[in-house]
C-alpha cells in the first residue's frame, strides 16, 4: 500500500535520488550525482529560507514518488494558491495510484492552508501526464504563456 507523507531532513539523499531519476527521465544529459545534490537539497527544503515543501510516496520503505509544491500570493483577490513544481513516480511504480494518491493529498494540503487553487503546468509532449490530469478532472488552461530566464 502506497502511502504519502511530508518529507524531513533525513530525506535528503533520498530526494537527490529521486530529482537524479526525473532529470534521466526529462532527457537530461548533465546530471549531477545524488551525492552532489544532498547538499543543495538540504538548503532549499530545510535551510534557514524553505523555498518548497515535498511529498514522498513510499510502498513499504521503498521510495517510488516525489511531488514538490510552494505556495503562491495572491492566486485570485487576496487567495494564495498552492503550486505543484514536480510530481514524478518511479517507472516501476505507475499505474498503481501514487499519482492519484499524490494530487488527493495536495488537495488537502491546499484545503488546510486555506487555497483557493491547486495549479501546475504539464509539458505538452508528456502525453500520459496529460491524459492523467484531464482524466483526474483538472481544466486545462490556455490563456497564459510561460516564460523563463536562465542564469
Amino acid at each position: 500500500m502506497v502511502t504519502i507523507g511530508q518529507a524531513t531532513e533525513g530525506d535528503a539523499e533520498t530526494i537527490a535520488e529521486m530529482l537524479v531519476e526525473t532529470e534521466t527521465y526529462y532527457g537530461a544529459t548533465d546530471i549531477p550525482q545524488a551525492a552532489d545534490l544532498v547538499a543543495q537539497v538540504h538548503n532549499a527544503l530545510f535551510g534557514e529560507r524553505p523555498m518548497a515543501t515535498v511529498l514522498l510516496a513510499s510502498d513499504g520503505e521503498q521510495v517510488v514518488g516525489l511531488a514538490s509544491y510552494t505556495f503562491l500570493w495572491p492566486a485570485a483577490g487576496a487567495d494564495a494558491s498552492l503550486y505543484l513544481k514536480e510530481m514524478f513516480v518511479l517507472e516501476s511504480a505507475r499505474r498503481r495510484g501514487v499519482a492519484g494518491a499524490f494530487m488527493a493529498a495536495l488537495r488537502s494540503v491546499a484545503e488546510e492552508a486555506g487555497c483557493s487553487r491547486v495549479e501546475w503546468t504539464a509539458d505538452r509532449d508528456n502525453p500520459p501526464a496529460l491524459a492523467f490530469y484531464e482524466a483526474f478532472g483538472a481544466e486545462r488552461r490556455d490563456g497564459k504563456v510561460f516564460y523563463r530566464w536562465e542564469s
